[in-house]
């Protein structure tokens, strides 16, 4: 079974105790059909998350909801900004070097055309050059008196996957 390296940016608003925050991630994920027959998406930044499902789309879904998961306990458990902040961010930077190694297989073989983008799903994928897309963090206090909101503010999750060349 092939593995697919996939990239995505997700925003979540997340309250905790006195604070709202915003968390703007770009990361990436292995997506692969294992023997049991179903889809995984296994984290690679973030990583120390894995969901499954029958589909690709519900696996995302599972994994999506995990992350959020995860900084709802954060949130939870800072009785800070500043702590919701550092754990997000120390979460983040916890890097899974085998998943990493594993991306990068998957991108290769992809690049190189050992590997097809499976259709239906993975062939309309959009396609991005991971140069392009760096993975990254971005956690921001929104409830300042001073900051002002616009629809501008929105970001719509977003999932690609590696461009092949």
């Amino acid at each position: 079974m092939a593995d697919y390296p996939v990239m995505f940016t997700v925003r979540d608003t997340v309250s905790g105790n006195g604070f709202l925050a915003g968390v703007t991630l770009t990361g990436r994920a292995i997506m692969s059909r294992e023997e049991d027959g179903k889809w995984w998406v296994y984290g690679v930044r973030p990583a120390a998350i894995a969901e499954s499902g029958e589909t690709p789309q519900e696996a995302f879904m599972r994994f999506r909801n995990s992350y959020k998961n995860v900084l709802f306990d954060f949130a939870e458990g800072s009785d800070k900004y500043e702590n919701f902040r550092e754990s997000v961010e120390a979460f983040y930077h916890q890097p899974d070097q085998q998943e990493d190694n594993r991306w990068l297989g998957a991108f290769r073989a992809l690049r190189c055309g050992e590997v097809k983008a499976e259709p239906p799903f993975f062939s309309t994928l959009p396609k991005e050059d991971p140069d392009k897309r760096p993975t990254q963090i971005g956690v921001e206090r929104l409830d300042k008196e001073s900051t002002r909101y616009t629809s501008a503010d929105n970001v719509s999750d977003y999932f690609v996957m590696a461009k092949a060349a």
